[in-house]
């Protein structure tokens, strides 16, 4: 055995908890956004994963007044 400790195996450990923490933070964000274009989807278009079959013409979206 070598006096330097152990080279393979073993846990790796994070040398400093701030980068985990904004990894952390950019997947709750990239979850809490596909969460919400899901639900704008659905409630919107009836579907998530399926293109609409009846959309608004692009007139009735404006509202000019």
């Amino acid at each position: 055995m070598s006096p330097n400790g152990q080279t393979r195996g073993g846990k790796i450990i994070a040398s400093n908890n701030l980068y985990t923490a904004i990894i952390a933070l950019a997947f709750c964000v990239v979850l809490a956004t596909a969460a919400f274009v899901a639900y704008k989807c659905y409630f919107q278009y009836g579907t998530i994963f399926r293109v609409p079959e009846h959309s608004l013409p692009r007139s009735a979206s404006l509202k000019i007044p």
